[in-house]
């Protein structure tokens, strides 16, 4: 379980709040709002109203109680900023802030994020790749060459095991896991026979994938 510190109560900034609670963490949210406030209350640990980018407000919450501090201020980015700025200042350990452009994640991290999140845009490429392709089911960028797919079983490798297609060597492909239903069978090994009525999820790169499932 970890400790963490959400400012700023936008769709993001709620939806993280309310997951990291169901994963079973000590959340703490932080908005201006009171009706935001008021209405994530039963789904964290504790809220405050407050302005983040005043130091006053920081000092007194103990940023540096916190595991993860995570700024999601909204369109508002120079609160953005100096809020995680602020945060690094007061001992904050990790502090991940949300950015809109490039530009805004470069001066995020000079001014003391340790990571960037964008939103919007991981979003939007997630679905772009997952629906451009007939038989692409979900999608993880891993780097700008590799990402995780979920993908059919082709039909032409039913009955017929993860060697005798030469899956890593034929099609550069590595099968992280089977899925079947709701569940995962983990690193299948080499004589797993594929079924059609399962789920392949592989790591490989765009170009590889793109011959299978197009």
């Amino acid at each position: 379980m970890k400790s963490i510190l959400i400012i700023g109560l936008g769709r993001f900034g709620t939806y993280m709040a309310k997951k990291f609670t169901e994963l079973g963490n000590h959340v703490m949210v932080l908005d201006t709002d009171e009706e935001k406030i008021n209405e994530i209350l039963p789904y964290v640990t504790s809220a405050q109203i407050g302005d983040a980018s005043k130091p006053s407000v920081l000092d007194g919450i103990g940023v540096d109680n916190f595991d993860l501090c995570v700024v999601s201020v909204g369109e508002n980015f120079q609160a953005s900023l100096e809020t995680t700025s602020l945060l690094k200042e007061a001992g904050a350990k990790f502090v991940l802030s949300r950015a809109s452009t490039e530009i805004q994640a470069k001066f995020l991290l000079r001014n003391g994020a340790d990571d960037v999140v964008f939103a919007e845009k991981e979003m939007a490429e997630r679905l772009a790749v997952k629906y451009s392709a007939n038989n692409i089911f979900d999608y993880i960028q891993l780097t700008p060459e590799y990402a995780i797919y979920e993908i059919p079983t082709p039909k032409t490798w039913e009955g017929k095991t993860i060697r005798d297609k030469g899956v890593r060597a034929k099609y550069n492909l590595n099968i992280l896991a089977i899925k079947r239903g709701g569940s995962l069978i983990p690193l299948p090994s080499a004589d797993y026979t594929f079924n059609c009525a399962e789920r392949l999820i592989v790591m490989c790169r765009k170009s590889d994938i793109d011959k299978l499932v197009h």
